[in-house]
């Protein structure tokens, strides 16, 4: 007899789970690159140019797309496909009519990443039967972030700091003119932030980036890609193509950093993964999986660059 909930294979990738342990997703999909860009689903002349400039586009059902467009938006999904290996699908927010007719659109499809719209609950990514990314932009959503990274096919998080900010019953995410720190999250939204890439990495499963919604603003875009870099995010989302670029340039490691992680990696070769100095800095294990990272980042980079 099971006790926990039964997720049943499919051809989405998805492994089986029963009982209380939950199972890691076969063949679980990962971005291709850093730079993933949100394009409306109702124009679709504009998906192949997407797909030109970015490394993974966001076909948006959701927010990107008039509710009165909604049903133009699925038919242009289906009649214009893009390669799948490259393309997520945001979804309406569960339980709403829209959630029920965005899936049987994409059930005519060979899409089979989906990023859910204020998800806030385990059940709700376990329920669409896709691989799933789950978007935290609700208070609910945070509260219940780790219990979301868990479900069986949710491979990544994303979080979102505007509707996050509405749900409070606020009016700014991000600090104004005039007070400390202008331009910057503020402690509300970074909590939010910092709680997605938390419970991505003790789920096992990668971490998006907010979008930088002043696509004027290139110099708060730079900050912010350094900063999801140095915690591990694995890309950042977008809404503009000028903005492409600038997240690819972020997440490609320097000459020096790729410098010195060799040199620390070659060098623990002699103490046998122990502990030692290099250039007067300690090297113990959480700096040689820093180091391990850099070189993973310039691998990704310069596959990006043959393809």
């Amino acid at each position: 007899m099971t006790t926990g909930p039964i997720v049943p294979s499919n051809q989405f990738g998805m492994t089986s789970q029963i009982g209380n342990e939950p199972q890691m997703l076969a063949n679980a999909w990962l971005p291709s690159g850093p730079a993933m860009l949100f394009c409306p689903a109702d124009r679709p002349d504009r998906y192949e140019k997407a797909l030109e400039r970015a490394d993974v586009v966001i076909l948006d059902i959701e927010d990107a797309v008039a509710p009165e467009n909604r049903v133009a938006a699925r038919e242009s999904l289906v009649a214009n496909p893009i390669d799948p290996d490259r393309t997520v699908v945001r979804i309406n927010p569960a339980g709403t009519g829209d959630y029920r007719r965005d899936l049987a659109a994409l059930s005519d499809t060979n899409y089979r990443v989906v990023m859910q719209a204020k998800a806030e609950t385990a059940a709700s990514i376990i329920e669409t039967a896709f691989q799933t990314i789950a978007l935290i932009e609700t208070p609910l959503g945070v509260v219940n972030v780790n219990e979301i990274a868990q479900a069986v096919n949710c491979i990544g998080l994303m979080w979102g700091a505007e509707d996050l900010v509405a749900g409070l019953g606020g009016k700014s995410s991000r600090f104004g003119p005039g007070e400390s720190g202008a331009g910057t999250y503020r402690d509300v939204a970074r909590y939010a932030r910092s709680m997605v890439r938390i419970s991505s990495a003790a789920a096992g499963i990668f971490a998006v980036d907010s979008v930088h919604i002043d696509i004027a603003d290139t110099d708060g875009l730079v900050a912010e890609v350094r900063d999801a870099v140095a915690l591990g995010y694995a890309a950042t989302a977008c809404i503009h193509p000028s903005q492409v670029e600038i997240i690819r340039t972020g997440y490609n490691p320097d000459p020096d950093e790729i410098d010195w992680a060799k040199s620390v990696l070659e060098k623990s070769e002699e103490f046998h993964g122990g502990v030692f100095s290099l250039d007067g800095q300690m090297i113990d294990g959480p700096v040689l999986r820093q180091a391990e990272a850099v070189l993973a980042r310039a691998a990704a980079a310069e596959n990006l660059e043959e393809q």
